[in-house]
């Protein structure tokens, strides 16, 4: 499927789609491609099963994660920071 439309664009990007003038590419027609038992089907039924997603739930659990590991870089921080004040003292 994707070989084909490939290999048409790069035909025309090195030119050995010998037109010239004003003629416009042909594309092949998008009704002929199946999508049945190809990786964007399983996207699409993963998708479905899911449920609706949305961005903000998306950039909630994200932040989530990036908070959680904000709180830790900080927590490391301050344990090396008294650590060396440790070392400073004595």
């Amino acid at each position: 499927m994707f070989s084909s439309i490939l290999t048409v664009l790069q035909d025309v990007a090195h030119g050995h789609g010998h037109e010239h003038g004003d003629r416009k590419m042909e594309l092949p027609d998008y009704k002929q491609w199946k999508i049945e038992g190809t990786p964007v089907k399983t996207v699409q039924k993963k998708l479905a099963a899911g449920g609706n997603v949305s961005f903000v739930g998306t950039l909630l659990q994200r932040l989530k994660w990036e908070f959680a590991a904000f709180v830790v870089a900080v927590g490391a921080e301050y344990y090396l920071e008294s650590q060396n004040k440790d070392k400073k003292h004595h």
